[in-house]
C-alpha cells in the first residue's frame, strides 16, 4: 500500500493559498482498464464524505516523491461517496498512478476551476461533443443532465476515438445506446487490420452534418485534443449556432491550479481559475487558446 507521506510543498506562497495547495489522503478503491493507456481509477476521500465539486472541474493528483497532475473529474456529484478519474499514462506521475491498485493512496487537491455550469444550461438542449481523453470531462456534465433529466432538453453525444481500441466508458456508451432520450453517434478515425468495427469511420466532423439541432435553444459542448477544435467549430457554424452558446475546455498546461505558476496564463486570463471551461467567444481570438 502506498504511504502518502507528507508534501514538500509551500515555500513562499501566502498561508491561505498553500492551505489550497496542501493535498488530502484518499484511497483508490477500484481500477477499470479501458486502454493499453487510458484507466478509471474511483476515489475515496479520507477527511471528506464527497469531494463536492461540479460538472467540468478538475483535481490535482499527488504522488509522493514524484510530483502531481491535474485531472478532470469525470464522475457526476449524484454519483455517490466516491469519485471517478481517467487517467491517460502520458509521463512520470500519471506513469505511477497506473502501477497502483485498489487499496493505494494518492493525494487529492481541489476541486478547482470552473466547469459546464449545469444551472445555466437548465432548459436548453444540450449537444456534447467529445474526441478521445475528452469524454471523460464531458461526462461527469452528461451524467448530471441524465440524473436530472427533466431539467434539460434534447441531449445528443457525438464521440469520436482514433480506432475501436482507443474507446473509453464502453459500459456507459451501452447505457446511452439504449435510452430512448439520448441520441448517441460514434465514429473512429481508422480500424486496424483484424478489428471489427461497424460503425462510422471518419474524423468527428462527420458525424456533426446529420445531427438536427434548434440553433435558439442549443448549447454545444466541446473537449478534446486541440487539433479538433476548429474543425469542429467550423461545423458548428455552419449550423448557426451562435458563438455564445458554444463551450470549450480548455485542459491543458496547467501545474498548480491556483494561478501561481503561470503555465497555462492565456493573457490576462488562467486556464486553472478562469477555466477550463470557457465561452467560446471569450477565448476565440486567442491564439494560444485554441
Amino acid at each position: 500500500m502506498t504511504d502518502l507521506g507528507g508534501y514538500a510543498g509551500g515555500g513562499q506562497v501566502p498561508m491561505q493559498q498553500r492551505l489550497a495547495m496542501e493535498p488530502e489522503p484518499a484511497t483508490i478503491t477500484d481500477v477499470r482498464r479501458y486502454t493499453e493507456k487510458d484507466a478509471l481509477f474511483e476515489i475515496d476521500l479520507e477527511e471528506r464524505d464527497e469531494l463536492g465539486h461540479g460538472p467540468g472541474e478538475f483535481v490535482q493528483v499527488f504522488v509522493p516523491g514524484i510530483g502531481e497532475a491535474p485531472i478532470s473529474v469525470a464522475s457526476a456529484p449524484e454519483e455517490g461517496d466516491t469519485f471517478d478519474l481517467v487517467i491517460r499514462e502520458v509521463g512520470n506521475v500519471t506513469g505511477a498512478i497506473h502501477d497502483m491498485e485498489a487499496g493505494d493512496q494518492v493525494g487529492i487537491r481541489g476541486p478547482y476551476g470552473k466547469g459546464w455550469g449545469p444551472e445555466r444550461l437548465k432548459g436548453q438542449d444540450l449537444l456534447f461533443i467529445a474526441g478521445g481523453i475528452g469524454l471523460p470531462p464531458t461526462r461527469s456534465m452528461i451524467e448530471k443532465a441524465l440524473a436530472n433529466r427533466e431539467d434539460y432538453g434534447d441531449i445528443t453525444i457525438l464521440y469520436g476515438t482514433t480506432s475501436p481500441n482507443d474507446i473509453l466508458h464502453t459500459e456507459d456508451i451501452e447505457r446511452w445506446r439504449e435510452r430512448d432520450d439520448v441520441e448517441f453517434r460514434m465514429t473512429v478515425d481508422e480500424v486496424p487490420d483484424g478489428v471489427e468495427w461497424d460503425g462510422n469511420v471518419g474524423v468527428i466532423t462527420t458525424i456533426i452534418p446529420p445531427v438536427d439541432i434548434d440553433p435558439e435553444t442549443t448549447t454545444a459542448m466541446i473537449c478534446g485534443p486541440p487539433v479538433m477544435y476548429q474543425y469542429v467549430l467550423d461545423e458548428l457554424e455552419k449550423k448557426n449556432l451562435p458563438e455564445e452558446n458554444i463551450l470549450v475546455s480548455l485542459e491543458r498546461r496547467m501545474r498548480c491550479a491556483v494561478g501561481l505558476c503561470g503555465h497555462c496564463q492565456m493573457n490576462d486570463l488562467y486556464v486553472c481559475k478562469d477555466g477550463p471551461v470557457f465561452e467560446y467567444p471569450t477565448v476565440k481570438k486567442r491564439g494560444e487558446a485554441l
